[in-house]
């Protein structure tokens, strides 16, 4: 079997937030082939650094698969490096030329002169394409001293490292692919990952032939199973719907509850508002990231303070300071509320408290939430007490408010499991 690592190129993924998203896209491509990822490494914007990086991976892997480094700024020479390493001039591609011009008089811009250093592409590769950018790809076999190793160059990001894969490098790859390893995806909601693991030990003893992971998120608790056979997959799934019942929410290489939700909603042809005050518009922003939300999801308000609320949600003052603006009467009355104005066949609710500072209008400690559903029926309201930090509690407080309307959305309604 091939050797295969990622190299993912770029200072931002040591010195920011953002995460190393394409090695793991790429994984996943490469396990539907059949073809495994060995290793993958994230290393900063320093020549010296790469260099070193380099020279390693070529002594230990078949295949390389970079992303990163192919902007037209200082920062990117990763093309450069390895020209250098392997002794090839970087000569300019008159597709890739025109390829950036284009792009730039389709937006009637005129081309930095620093965009066509990304025309340059080392003597003896290959360019790719790149549709949805400047920044073509390369594809190197056999390098300089180094026959039998493959060197793939991709964008950094990951849109167009996506569309260079599926146009460019998976056929490339094809040739080595073995059975393809397949997973089932399973997300589970309101089940914390403890309980979740003992819960489904007696399925996952019964299905000992596949490969089991269990992975706690801020939005949910997911468990992997991945293995050669379809079938043993499908035994598997139809196990844990018998076993865990309405607590496994959402099936499927993407997505979690907020798609599930829509799905129910799309089959009970209704429709959803919300107003939000802890989350800080999470909730409505989960929900509008699934494609064609608005079938279902008319809209929502964030509700942060209480003048919002008794201007979005038609709360009245007097009330509020009577209640207070985190509880059970006012989440209540926000979920009817704003089912009111926006004319919804469902409201959804959220108060609740995410510090750092205890609630000055009431005794609701950090980590309090409330989360109500109204619907034709009347209105039902739960209160949850979370941890973690502010952002934690914000994502969480989203999660259990969609978790708790996905059971009342189900045939047979079921209560969430207290966090």
């Amino acid at each position: 079997m091939l050797r295969i690592e990622t190299l993912a190129i770029g200072s931002e993924l040591l010195e920011t937030p953002r995460l190393d998203t394409n090695s793991v896209w790429l994984a996943q491509r490469l396990a539907e082939m059949g073809l495994g990822l060995h290793r993958k490494t994230a290393v900063g914007d320093d020549r010296e650094d790469l260099r070193a990086l380099f020279l390693e991976a070529l002594e230990r892997s078949d295949v390389i698969l970079c992303t990163g480094g192919l902007g037209p700024t200082f920062d990117d020479f990763t093309k450069e490096v390895w020209a250098e390493i392997l002794g090839a001039p970087l000569v300019e591609d008159p597709a890739s030329r025109q390829a950036i011009l284009d792009f730039y008089a389709a937006r009637n811009r005129v081309p930095p002169a620093a965009n066509f250093k990304q025309a340059l592409i080392p003597l003896g590769a290959v360019p790719l394409h790149n549709p949805a950018g400047t920044a073509p790809g390369v594809y190197w076999e056999d390098p300089p001293g180094h026959p039998g190793r493959r060197i793939i160059l991709f964008p950094g990001v990951p849109r167009e490292m996506k569309i260079m894969w599926e146009n460019h490098v998976a056929a490339r790859l094809a040739p080595w692919a073995s059975q393809p390893r397949r997973t089932l995806r399973m997300v589970f909601g309101s089940v914390p990952e403890s309980a979740l693991e003992e819960r489904t030990r007696p399925a996952r003893e019964r299905h000992g032939d596949l490969a089991w992971t269990i992975l706690a998120g801020l939005h949910h608790v997911e468990l992997l199973a991945s293995g050669p056979d379809p079938a043993a997959l499908e035994a598997a799934l139809a196990d844990f719907r018998r076993d865990l019942g309405p607590d496994l929410a959402f099936v499927g290489p993407e997505g979690g509850i907020e798609n599930a939700v829509l799905d129910l909603l799309l089959a009970r042809g209704e429709t959803l508002a919300v107003a939000e005050s802890m989350p800080g518009g999470n909730l409505a922003a989960r929900i509008t990231a699934v494609p064609g939300a608005g079938t279902a999801f008319l809209g929502g308000a964030t509700v942060y303070t209480a003048a919002s609320k008794a201007a979005l949600a038609g709360l009245d003052p007097a009330f509020i300071q009577a209640h207070g603006t985190v509880g059970e009467p006012v989440t209540r009355a926000l979920a009817e509320g704003i089912r009111a104005r926006l004319g919804a066949d469902w409201g959804l609710a959220v108060t609740g408290n995410a510090g750092p500072t205890e609630d000055k209008d009431g005794p609701a400690p950090i980590g309090t939430c409330f989360v109500a559903v109204a619907g034709a029926a009347g209105t039902e309201c739960r209160r949850f007490n979370l941890a973690g930090g502010r952002f934690e509690l914000q994502n969480r407080g989203a999660a259990w408010a969609l978790d708790l309307l996905r059971r009342m959305l189900l045939p047979n309604q079921a209560e969430p499991t207290s966090p």
